[in-house]
């Protein structure tokens, strides 16, 4: 095979064009625009909905069509540790009772045998 040959084409084919793949659905162009003053030209279809926003592809941050009205970047919270969850869901009182009555019971298993350490 030569190294100039397209695979897959013959003698005397053209370009596939519109009569034999069909005719394209008609579209809308949509910028978006950042907060980084970056702007995204995007095509959707006529009868799609459009996303009010949209992810920058150059920084990531929300993009809206609205240029006089960007959004702002998301807040993103701290990381919270297992405790911190805990700690949202019980007091301060309920965590000595419960930690109380963990003690008394492995203290009562240890006595009966059960729990060798």
């Amino acid at each position: 095979m030569a190294a100039g040959a397209i695979r897959g084409s013959r003698i005397g084919s053209g370009p596939m064009g519109e009569a034999e793949r069909g005719e394209a659905a008609p579209r809308q162009r949509v910028v978006y625009f950042c907060i980084h003053d970056h702007e995204t030209v995007l095509n959707f279809s006529v009868e799609a909905e459009v996303p009010e926003t949209w992810d920058c592809p150059r920084c990531g941050m929300p993009a809206s069509p609205d240029s006089d009205n960007r959004p702002t970047a998301p807040k993103t919270e701290p990381y919270k540790t297992h405790l911190a969850y805990v700690k949202e869901r019980r007091s301060d009182d309920e965590a000595q009772q419960i930690l109380a009555e963990a003690i008394d019971l492995l203290r009562s298993r240890r006595k009966s045998g059960e729990v060798i350490f």
